[in-house]
């Protein structure tokens, strides 16, 4: 089985420090860890299937009704289950993105439509070229959005949002907008579509505890929709009893800590730009990013050295890891992604690499 995910740090038992998987760098909050610390209880029952107290702390933390909401197993839960919910005929993607809108889509037979995002446009998706290419090929019953996106980090504000949200409607065409990285964005009320909600029926919001709060162990996301109908045309299709109690009890904990995500965004600008700054002095070509991670590249030199087999096999002979971005549609093994951190680690990471550097950068030379 072909994993082509970051964090995959159970088939190297030397990794020290993993900057592969972008979770929160301040970890996971203490009040999650005394939550699933204290919830002996949880293992003998069942949990609720339709998650009451967790739909309701959601539902108060962004101001919507609880009808509104559904939680699932991790995003990927339910960006899997509205492929079956949907089954779409026709879709649009934004290359590169995150693969599981691929995957889940290709299991039903879907035909993908994908729209390559541009570098020199620091990978921003066009509205008018969306408009354009649903015009071309005769609509798409959804668009896949990630915003910010993975791996390219970068954001379109609520109103750019507005604006394909406004094309997918007059095409018929489902928004499905992936905002698991907002919390991570220094003002995240500005680029979310929550509030938009009310006004755009064809609108889908996909969010997880799993890389804002560090709770990747306890798979809990969650999607935000006005067309209650989809919600219960997605629930159905999903397996009951998919959000563990623990999970539960853990995501409401989570919640209560408005604090702890303050704490991680101002940590998250001081420590980007450190390490952006870093890998650019060493060479590296670093794309701008709104998120808690880094795009970038080895460049042409990359590809004449197998960039992703020298850099990713030298850092991770050093105990550290780092993603390959080769399986994202739209890149190559000469770009990575590497996680935001602590300053130490990050310093750690960057002097492993100027050792690579050395080696494998002719002296003052750029990519």
């Amino acid at each position: 089985m072909v994993y082509s995910h970051g964090g995959d740090i159970y088939g190297s038992e030397h990794i020290r420090i993993d900057f592969s998987v972008n979770t929160n760098p301040l970890g996971t909050p203490r009040e999650v860890i005394e939550a699933v610390a204290s919830s002996r209880e949880e293992i003998l029952l069942y949990p609720d299937s339709q998650c009451r107290g967790l739909r309701k702390a959601l539902a108060a933390f962004h101001g919507l009704p609880e009808d509104w909401i559904l939680c699932g197993n991790g995003a990927a839960d339910l960006i899997f289950g509205l492929a079956e919910a949907l089954r779409p005929r026709r879709a649009v993607l934004f290359a590169p993105c995150f693969s599981e809108y691929e995957a889940a889509l290709s299991l039903k037979g879907c035909e993908i439509i994908q729209i390559p995002l541009r570098p020199e446009e620091n990978w921003l998706p066009d509205a008018r070229c969306l408009e354009r290419k649903l015009e071309r090929v005769g609509g798409a019953d959804l668009v896949f959005l990630g915003n910010p996106n993975n791996p390219t980090g970068m954001a379109l504000s609520s109103e750019e949002l507005e604006v394909f949200a406004g094309i997918c409607r007059n095409h018929h065409a489902l928004l499905a907008v992936d905002e698991c990285f907002n919390g991570f964005l220094e003002r995240p009320e500005g680029f979310t579509m929550a509030g938009k909600l009310g006004r755009y029926r064809n609108l889908f919001l996909l969010n997880a505890f799993t890389k804002t709060y560090g709770m990747a162990g306890l798979r809990l996301g969650y999607a935000m929709c006005a067309d209650t109908g989809l919600l219960e045309r997605l629930a159905a299709v999903r397996q009951p009893w998919s959000v563990s109690g623990i999970a539960q009890k853990a995501g409401i904990a989570a919640l209560s800590r408005r604090d702890f995500l303050e704490q991680a965004r101002e940590l998250i600008a001081r420590e980007r730009k450190f390490l952006s700054d870093g890998l650019s002095r060493l060479g590296f070509r670093v794309w701008p990013s709104m998120a808690n991670y880094l795009l970038f590249s080895v460049g042409q030199k990359g590809k004449e050295l197998s960039g992703q087999e020298d850099l990713k096999k030298f850092l991770s002979g050093r105990g550290i890891l780092i993603r390959s971005c080769a399986s994202y549609r739209g890149l190559d093994d000469s770009f990575f992604r590497v996680a935001v951190k602590r300053r130490e680690e990050n310093k750690e990471l960057l002097s492993q690499m100027e050792e690579w550097a050395r080696k494998n950068f002719s002296s003052g030379s750029e990519v």
